[in-house]
């Protein structure tokens, strides 16, 4: 049974200073590898949420993909999830028993990563040399306590994810400042390596 997902790409990445959804890593957009590895891991559907502003490039980008618009991306993750998980919910009667979360702005994760998650119960995040990261998966209680939640509520004190490790080297890695970028460069080529090990699974 296909899982479901929703990446997270709605923030105004203002600390940043341009469109983290759009950064290139691995010679893709971040939005584009979240997408392919998401649907190389199994997930169906796809939902991206995104803000006003970014909505016409990343359809260009991914023009299969099933866009959301988040209009209060100032709300946070907890509200971006909701639009997502709205979407989603006008073609079921009832919460998915598992969902995909994936915040476009961690993406130090392959297809790998998302199955096996997905072998586990309940809600749980990767963990890799004693650090949590994303995606996380969210079970149907978890999902619940989403829907019924104030959009600017605190996922981290919502909801309580088992950490479940995995081998992911760069599960760490975080697209959020300018220094992040400079180790995007400096790294360019392990990451790389890194995501085109995973590709074709």
């Amino acid at each position: 049974m296909s899982i479901p997902a929703v990446v997270l790409a709605a923030g105004q990445s203002q600390r940043l200073g341009q469109p983290k959804a759009l950064v290139p890593i691995g010679g893709k957009a971040l939005i584009v590898r979240a997408w392919n590895e998401l649907r190389t891991a199994g997930c169906e559907p796809i939902v991206v949420v995104v803000n006003d502003t970014l909505a016409s490039e990343v359809q260009c980008l991914l023009p299969e993909a099933r866009l959301v618009i988040n209009p209060h991306p100032e709300n946070g993750r907890t509200g971006t999830l909701q639009h997502g998980l709205e979407a989603l919910m006008a073609n079921r009667d009832a919460l998915p028993e598992q969902l995909v979360m994936a915040p476009v702005d961690r993406p130090g994760w392959r297809a790998e990563i998302v199955r096996r998650l997905l072998d586990e119960a309940g809600c749980v995040v990767p963990s890799s040399g004693g650090r949590n990261g994303h995606p996380v998966v969210l079970d149907k209680d978890a999902l619940q306590k989403v829907s019924n939640a104030a959009p600017d509520a605190s996922l981290r004190e919502l909801l309580v994810f088992e950490p479940v490790d995995v081998d992911a080297p760069w599960l760490d890695l975080n697209i959020d400042t300018a220094e992040d970028l400079v180790r995007l460069e400096r790294h360019a080529s392990a990451l790389k390596a890194y995501f085109q090990q995973g590709e074709g699974i």
